[in-house]
């Protein structure tokens, strides 16, 4: 049934579909290498640069052998930590409002700009919120996403596949043709794609029933790939077809905590040995008449059609709901080991996370916060690191007068006495991306790691009753060398995420065991 959109991304991509099995040479430069990079955290990393051997008996050798070989080479450098494989992130790619380059995105975060704009791609006169975190120049990103996926395609699966692939050329996997000799050296068999959505194709879906119920159209007009363009998981099962990629390859659909599960459950595969190297994150594509339409039904958006600009205000007094935003954002996620054997680059560390539910109603969050709490507590727990050990979170904070608050008494309880404690809302800029929202933000919280800077609060003018405003980031960016980062992300049937990422160190012990505590 996907025959003609798998062969229009296979003629757009020139991948070889056998992995080479080709060893690579161990070296000591290279562990040096990654034990230092704590040190250099802000800059671009090169593309891998080790040789492999071209010998016939080298070009044969199983893949355990390679894995027991790169173990080999990798003196001083601790592999686990509490007995699990310790996985990196050696890439990061995004699509959003405010770019699709990371270092573009992430430098108009600190420069305090706003995505948040009038809406340009539908009459929405008629709906009670006009304006959106919109991307407008989407255009596959230089040859990324053919030409024709562009066209066809559900724009969540188009800035999945962008970033996907932004994540990879990061991690020094360049799939372009006469770029690709790393690439096309990996062992596909062991790459996973776990990247998700909360809505879906809601395009597709529109368009479909546009069609069907348009006098003088019907059905013969639909799209004939309106249902698969649609369907959640078609847009990692795309990348996959596209990358060649045959390990775990699912979908996750949990509101706006979707891509803090997918980070998670990419991050267990890993662990279990079941992949070396998986995609993780999240997209959607809400931008849209029945989406902004639907989000205004439930009384969830914000109105401020007069200063879009000023419409996403986290705990500020004045907040009157949420911001839509669209995006894609993706992690390249690996083992330790396996980046190590590569000479890739290292972004930071995934430590764990946690997942709960509130069990309490659709759309409102536990007053008490007992359901987030319970999710920093036990991805604290799993990451193996104490409250003491964080020093920035980039929260949840949609704007909403019920959601911000709940969870900043929390986050005030658990972590109120570290007095380098910084808190910031990526929401504020860009807005709400849905699903997506956590794989953006896991993005930036990775740059914040490597820049030593924090994005501003946008809108903060006047913090409501109770905030702690010397635990939030201001109204302009602010440095900080940044020991553990937390990234909350909650969603609409009472889902709780929490992820925890760290700088690199070579050495496993340098924080505090939970279970010590």
């Amino acid at each position: 049934m996907l025959s003609c959109a798998s062969s229009s991304l296979a003629s757009s991509s020139r991948f070889s579909a056998v992995a080479s099995t080709s060893s690579p040479s161990s070296s000591s430069s290279s562990v040096r290498h990654h034990q230092n990079q704590q040190n250099h955290r802000g800059n671009h990393f090169s593309p891998a640069t080790k040789r492999y051997s071209s010998s016939t008996r080298h070009r044969r050798e199983s893949a355990t052998t390679r894995r027991i070989s790169a173990a080999a080479s990798t003196d001083g450098v601790d592999l686990t930590r509490s007995g699990k494989k310790r996985v990196v992130v050696t890439g990061i790619g995004a699509v959003t409002a405010l770019g699709h380059d990371v270092d573009e995105f992430y430098s108009r975060l600190l420069d305090g700009e706003s995505a948040i704009k009038p809406i340009t791609k539908f009459d929405c006169s008629n709906i009670t919120t006009t304006f959106a975190g919109e991307i407008r120049d989407f255009d596959g990103c230089d040859g990324l996403v053919a030409p024709r996926m562009v066209k066809r395609a559900d724009p969540y699966i188009s800035f999945m596949i962008a970033a996907a692939k932004k994540a990879l050329i990061g991690a020094g996997l360049d799939m372009r043709e006469g770029e690709a000799e790393n690439f096309n050296k990996l062992d596909k068999q062991r790459c996973g794609v776990v990247i998700g959505s909360a809505m879906g194709g809601m395009h597709s879906f529109q368009q479909a029933n546009y069609e069907l119920w348009t006098p003088g159209r019907g059905s013969k007009k639909m799209n004939p790939f309106c249902i698969p363009f649609a369907i959640t998981n078609m847009g990692g099962a795309l990348v996959a077809m596209d990358l060649k990629f045959m390990g775990p390859n699912y979908s996750i659909a949990a509101a706006c905590a979707t891509g803090n599960f997918c980070m998670m459950n990419a991050m267990d595969h890993i662990r279990n040995g079941e992949c070396d190297l998986c995609l993780a994150g999240a997209s959607d594509a809400a931008v849209l008449s029945s989406g902004i339409a639907g989000f205004a039904a439930s009384k969830a958006l914000s109105t401020r059609n007069d200063d879009p600009e000023g419409a996403s205000r986290p705990w500020d007094k004045n907040r009157d709901g949420f911001v839509m935003g669209e995006g894609c954002g993706v992690l390249c996620l690996e083992s330790l080991e396996s980046a190590l054997a590569r000479d890739a680059p290292i972004l930071a560390e995934i430590l764990g996370g946690a997942a709960t539910c509130d069990a309490h109603h659709m759309t409102e969050p536990l007053p008490n916060g007992a359901g987030v709490r319970l999710a920093i507590g036990r991805a604290l727990k799993n990451a193996g690191v104490l409250a003491e050990d964080v020093n920035y979170i980039n929260a949840h904070a949609t704007s909403t007068p019920a959601g911000d608050l709940a969870e900043l008494r929390t986050i005030t309880d658990i972590f109120g006495e570290n007095s380098e404690l910084k808190i910031n809302s990526t929401k504020s800029l860009i807005g709400h991306l849905l699903g997506a929202a956590s794989a953006v933000e896991a993005v930036a919280v990775i740059k914040a790691i490597g820049t030593g800077e924090l994005h501003p609060n946008k809108n903060l003018e006047d913090p409501d009753e109770g905030v702690r405003t010397d635990l939030l980031v201001g109204t302009t960016k602010e440095k900080l060398k940044v020991k553990v980062a937390l990234s909350n992300s909650f969603g609409f049937g009472g889902h709780n995420s929490a992820v925890l990422f760290a700088a690199y160190d070579a050495k496993a012990d340098t924080f505090c065991r939970a279970a010590s505590a």
